[in-house]
């Protein structure tokens, strides 16, 4: 690995809000229901956003996991850094280091109440042009 590539890249706060955005938005193309992005920035070093949303099968989860990643790749050039689970589980992760997407079926996501566990944090959904 050459000196450049060990650089760390910091990265603009409202750039990663445009990342949590992205993937909000990605997941709502596929019929994500309760999308939420959720900002952990002052509370873990390990993202600065949580995107949870919730799938209603395996399937559908599978279509949103795919559209999150190419979205955030076409757009902002982020490639996915590791996948916990699968489609065919109750919880999907996507890391890609600055956020980290949540896909849940109905009954995971009330049994792990991440945006209760965060409740104080700053929250947004999807933003529409008014």
């Amino acid at each position: 690995m050459t000196q450049s590539e060990k650089q760390i890249v910091k990265v603009d706060k409202r750039q990663v809000k445009e990342y949590a955005q992205t993937a909000l938005e990605a997941a709502s193309n596929k019929l994500a229901t309760d999308c939420v992005a959720i900002d952990i920035s002052q509370y873990l070093s390990v993202a600065d956003y949580f995107v949870i949303v919730t799938g209603s099968n395996d399937k559908q989860i599978a279509a949103i996991a795919r559209e999150v990643e190419k979205a955030l790749f076409e757009k902002h050039h982020l490639k996915l850094r590791n996948q916990e689970g699968d489609s065919k589980q109750s919880w999907l992760l996507l890391d890609f280091a600055d956020i980290v997407v949540h896909i849940f079926t109905p009954q995971a996501r009330e049994e792990y109440r991440l945006e209760k566990l965060w409740g104080d944090a700053p929250k947004f959904g999807i933003e529409t042009e008014k």
